[in-house]
């Protein structure tokens, strides 16, 4: 049943308004203590989700600062540098110097780092391929792009109307293949 809208001239059109309900659910679903989790148990990390989260993170943008986490997350670099400490005590990250700022760290992946962010993907790519099994390919293949464009335009949208710095080098993102 399509979401009311409110009215005005920033009034989202139905369409978009279902879109923004099935994000809020998609969110729901991915962001459940139970899901986590799941995947964490799958893929045999015994990371929160928060540590996941920061790890995900990184291996999509390594070497990062920390406060650099901190701002694509949307969490207070305090979090990102008590969790960092964690990860780095467990062996998933190590601190190296900045290239740019002789005083400045930067996180990278160890290889434990980066052997759990693949276990964790595979994870959860195993589930959504259960969970999607009777789809065809192609519309598969139709949903990521359009996931992509998606995202490459809410980060767009981010950098225009907040300036945010970092959204046009996140906004990049390889094409699945046809």
């Amino acid at each position: 049943m399509p979401a009311p809208s409110p009215s005005g001239p920033n009034a989202a059109s139905p369409e978009v308004a279902e879109i923004e309900r099935a994000l809020t659910r998609i969110t729901y679903l991915g962001t459940r203590t139970r899901h986590h989790d799941r995947l964490r148990a799958l893929a045999d990390v015994p990371l929160d989700r928060a540590a996941v989260a920061l790890l995900r993170q990184i291996a999509d943008c390594e070497p990062m600062r920390p406060g650099e986490v901190a701002h694509r997350l949307g969490v207070e670099a305090s979090h990102v540098t008590r969790t960092v400490q964690q990860l780095h005590r467990a062996g998933y990250v190590t601190r190296v110097p900045d290239p740019d700022d002789g005083r400045a760290q930067r996180i990278r992946l160890t290889e434990a780092g980066r052997l759990a962010v693949g276990r964790i993907r595979e994870a959860g790519a195993g589930e959504m391929q259960l969970a999607l099994a009777d789809w065809r390919p192609e519309e598969l293949r139709q949903l990521a792009t359009l996931f992509h464009r998606m995202v490459d335009d809410f980060l767009a949208y981010s950098a225009e109307t907040e300036g945010e710095p970092g959204a046009a080098a996140v906004a990049g993102h390889e094409e699945p293949e046809k």
